[in-house]
């Protein structure tokens, strides 16, 4: 790593690419929802009435009506001859079932299709031309056309006909409007409605009998409805879509049996009532466009489908992430009670290592620019009660502040402060190390205040001869304000109730900057702290699991640090934390291959939880916002309170672990507002970092000097 001052730019035209994908994918589940019905949705009016000459002429004619003119003209159908209709359409359930049926009887009909299945069911559509039938215009989403505004009807018309055209290469002049019915039926409403539609070149179909099949009565009540009085011709109205359609199917053969004993014919609308037909061929640009329509919404609905698959399994795996590491805490928690009480009644047992003598101890500080908590860190680590000798070691990192002088200003007894030009932090760690007298080393960043029992804790499991590394329990000191409320909950939830369950698993992901401890052969080990990446304490950690040593967590080893008191300082700390962390990854991918589980859990859980489901996060609040912008906005609050729910219910346990109040958690809602967007953004950033191959540069983080270690000590052992 260069120094911490480099120049480098972040990237930023990734921003472009990030805003662009959720355009797109707000578009697909606007899209699917539109041709869903669920944008825009709409139902049918009330009974619509009218009282004129006009409609006294279309109630008094016949069911196909010409609206081109200043007076509506109307045919009739032929006798002995029917016109069966079908609504609602295509279906891939029941359309080939009632094709089938037709062809059986050497029958055709009229197919009112709505757009968006027409788009969602290209060969069948292809298949109905084919044998002979006739399709109709029923809108695109079985939009109610005498409630829409103009340019929403003229839309619902011409998508369909562009789905027509793209699948079948084919447009048509007919219309049947949804939740239309007879010629006597029509009242002002429909009657403005029809005028458009006429304008717009169609002839509007109605009906002569409805089969009422959708309200599926059984197949004798749809046979009964559908049969024309006396000889006369009719124009029948069944759907092939929009529920169960078996009556439907049984009873059109039925019906066609019936007809046919009768001396019926059984054909399209256009033949039936005596004119040309429907179809009119689709021109080249209109059947490119509508290819272009049915792939768009194809590959809106399969993305929709399959977000919905992923987003359910990543929510599924969470709640089994939470509930899974809550009971290894509660296992590593019970354990180690019983392993202290052991150990402080002198009881000898298996997997219970002492130290013979307190071993002595060599305290690392790393310094750059700390000159608002050395002093703190310092006297902290001075004033332990642990017995052993302990070394203290200051390396100034060539601090443009008075770090250096206020750490040597103090003459504690056993305090060594060594100056050096700024190399980066594993540089000062490599010094440290290199100058220290003992084997047993402590690591603290130098904002951090130890309580005077860490040391002693701290080192305890490094009495087991196969414990390369322990990590201490860090604790936010200056928590008072939202941003440091948050991090409290963060770093009890996610770090500390973590490390619980790493340490039982083998897969120690981090031992933190903030407090660590390592034996001196397990640092030779892996040639010392690498300067490879910008996360040096997991980029340590993972080379001392991979050479063998056990990583352990040690509970009771408090750390207080100040964190980052602005959103601004949070995004520079976790975004190199991330960066750091991918380097990492991906520096020791080879672990995956070797024996032993720890780079398959390890890097696995990495790659899954803090790099996979942060990048898919802002789907998740694209798709809630969509949710309860255009649904029902109750099953997306139940959803969230459920996991708010789950993620308080681990948050308490885990304070009561650390012997924390769980008051905290009031602000764990607000936390998803605001904290939760910061963290995926800051991964979002970190991955087209790392893709891009920019090298990042070192993030300091400004001290402000705020952590008063005493009021958190004293809140912390009163229990308030």
């Amino acid at each position: 790593m260069s120094g911490r001052r480099s120049k480098r730019s972040d990237p930023r035209g990734h921003w472009f690419l990030v805003a662009l994908a959720a355009v797109l994918t707000g578009g697909a589940l606007f899209l699917n929802g539109y041709v869903h019905n669920v944008v825009g949705e709409t139902h049918p009016a009330a009974a619509d009435t009218g009282d004129s000459a006009v409609l006294d002429r279309v109630h008094a004619g016949g069911p196909v009506v010409n609206m081109s003119g200043t007076q509506p003209q109307t045919v009739r159908v032929a006798r002995r001859t029917v016109a069966l209709t079908f609504d609602d359409g295509p279906d891939p359930r029941w359309t080939p079932q009632l094709l089938d049926v037709l062809h059986k009887h050497g029958a055709t009909a009229t197919f009112f299709v709505v757009g968006a299945h027409v788009a969602e069911n290209p060969d069948l559509v292809r298949r109905m031309v084919a044998q002979g039938n006739e399709l109709g215009n029923h809108t695109y989403t079985h939009a109610d056309v005498t409630t829409t505004p103009d340019w929403r009807t003229r839309l619902e018309l011409s998508l369909t006909q562009k789905a027509l055209a793209g699948t079948a290469g084919i447009n048509t002049r007919l219309v049947r409007m949804p939740y239309s019915a007879s010629p006597d039926a029509v009242g002002d409403k429909q009657f403005a409605a029809m005028r458009l539609l006429g304008a717009e070149g169609y002839l509007v179909a109605l009906t002569d009998l409805d089969s009422r099949d959708w309200s599926r009565p059984g197949v004798d009540q749809i046979v009964k409805a559908s049969l024309p009085p006396r000889d006369r011709g009719a124009v029948i109205m069944f759907h092939d879509a929009g529920g169960d359609r078996s009556q439907t199917v049984a009873a059109v053969d039925r019906l066609l049996t019936t007809l046919d004993k009768r001396g019926y014919t059984a054909t399209t609308l256009t033949r039936a009532v005596g004119l040309p037909p429907a179809h009119t061929p689709a021109s080249t640009g209109d059947r490119w466009l509508g290819k272009a329509l049915v792939l768009i919404q194809r590959a809106s609905s399969a993305f929709t489908g399959s977000l919905g698959w992923i987003l359910a399994a990543a929510g599924l795996l969470t709640l089994l992430r939470l509930t899974l590491f809550v009971a290894l805490a509660w296992v590593h928690a019970h354990r180690a009670r019983r392993q202290r009480r052991d150990r402080d009644a002198g009881r000898r047992r298996r997997g219970i290592a002492r130290w013979p003598a307190p071993p002595p101890v060599t305290v690392i500080v790393p310094a750059y620019n700390e000159e608002a908590g050395i002093e703190a860190t310092v006297r902290s680590l001075v004033a332990t009660d642990y017995p052993g000798p302990v070394e203290v070691i200051v390396v100034d990192d060539g601090s443009t502040d008075r770090t250096a002088e206020i750490a040597a200003s103090l003459a504690l007894p056993g305090v060594r402060v060594i100056r050096q030009p700024n190399g980066g932090k594993p540089s000062a760690l490599n010094t440290g190390i290199a100058q220290a007298v003992h084997d047993i080393l402590i690591m603290v960043d130098g904002d951090t205040v130890f309580e005077p029992s860490t040391i002693g804790n701290l080192i305890q499991p490094l009495a087991d001869p196969s414990v390369g590394a322990v990590s201490g329990n860090t604790k936010v000191g200056n928590r008072r304000g939202m941003i440091g409320r948050w991090q409290h909950i963060e770093y009890v939830i996610g770090f500390n109730l973590d490390r619980r369950a790493f340490d039982l698993l083998g897969c120690m992901a981090t031992v933190p900057g903030a407090i660590g401890a390592f034996r001196r052969s397990a640092l030779t080990s892996v040639g010392g702290v690498s300067l490879d990446t910008l996360a040096e304490d997991t980029d340590l950690t993972m080379a001392i699991c991979r050479a063998g040593w056990r990583v352990v967590y040690e509970e009771h080893a408090r750390a207080w640090t100040e964190a980052p008191t602005t959103l601004g300082q949070l995004w520079r700390q976790r975004y190199r934390w991330c960066y750091g962390t991918l380097q990492a990854m991906w520096k020791h991918r080879g672990a995956v291959l070797e024996r032993g589980s720890f780079g398959r859990r390890c890097l696995g859980y990495l790659t899954l939880f803090q790099v996979v489901l942060p990048l898919l996060a802002p789907v998740v609040d694209i798709m809630a916002v969509y949710s309860v912008a255009v649904a029902d906005p109750l099953p997306v609050v139940a959803v969230w309170a459920g996991f708010v729910t789950a993620q308080a219910l681990s948050g308490w346990y885990a304070l009561r672990l650390d012997h924390e109040p769980a008051s905290a958690l009031w602000v764990l809602p607000l936390q998803q507002f605001v904290y939760r967007q910061l963290m995926y953004l800051v991964v979002i950033q970190s991955v087209a970092t790392a893709v891009l191959g920019v090298r990042l540069r070192w993030h300091t983080i400004r001290r402000e000097g705020t952590f008063n270690p005493e009021p958190a000590l004293t809140e912390v052992t009163t229990g308030r």
